[in-house]
């Protein structure tokens, strides 16, 4: 499956106000975001179920891909492209051997060690960071940075994109440190217009 990394739209829905997430996802894609993923912290398993079917009804619909953080079983629950997984879940080869090798299997990196063993694993892509300073990430004490981030994608060959912080004024110099993509919150899904907001960075 051919993946396009560029714009990463990672679901909150404590950005939205008033909106409905299915019609925020729409908006986002109308306006080009590639990829999608639905990030879920505080609900029930049926919650996040039920969150993820109607998310994927658009995301079907659009032909974007569409990744579930964290939970193999909701993946799996509602046939996504794939799953994302941070340091503490579980292992790349068994949610591997759970999921099959047609799935995706995107795996979080903070350094260059971690990001060495994920692709030797069979991670198919990394989400790199956290680069800058974020409201979502409350647990990170140091991102990496622009030279971290550099530093990260020398060290590996299999696709990456960075996150945490990355915006509509710094997306420049994060690409530029050779990710093949950006994932973003809030500037897509924090602005009035969401299409708009995405339009503004996948044209840019």
């Amino acid at each position: 499956m051919e993946i396009d990394y560029s714009l990463y739209l990672i679901t909150d829905r404590s950005f939205l106000k008033d909106r409905s997430l299915k019609s925020a996802v729409e908006e986002a894609i109308l306006g080009g975001v590639t990829l999608v993923q639905v990030r879920e912290k505080n609900v029930s398993t049926r919650e996040f179920y039920n969150i993820a079917l109607e998310v994927k009804e658009v995301t079907k619909y659009y032909k974007v891909p569409i990744i579930i953080n964290d939970r193999i079983d909701i993946a799996q629950a509602i046939d996504a492209e794939g799953v994302h997984l941070g340091q503490s879940d579980m292992p790349i080869k068994f949610a591997r051997k759970i999921l099959g090798k047609e799935k995706i299997i995107g795996i979080s990196s903070g350094n260059i060690k971690e990001a060495i063993d994920a692709e030797k694993d069979g991670a198919d892509y990394l989400g790199i960071g956290t680069v800058f300073y974020t409201g979502t990430k409350k647990d990170i004490k140091t991102p990496i940075g622009i030279e971290g981030l550099k530093e990260v994608c020398n060290s590996i060959k299999i696709p990456s994109v960075a996150i945490g912080g990355v915006n509509e004024t710094n997306f420049k110099e994060v690409l530029d440190a050779g990710v093949n993509g950006i994932s973003v919150i809030s500037a897509i899904l924090g602005k009035d217009d969401i299409k708009q907001a995405a339009k503004n960075l996948i044209n840019r």
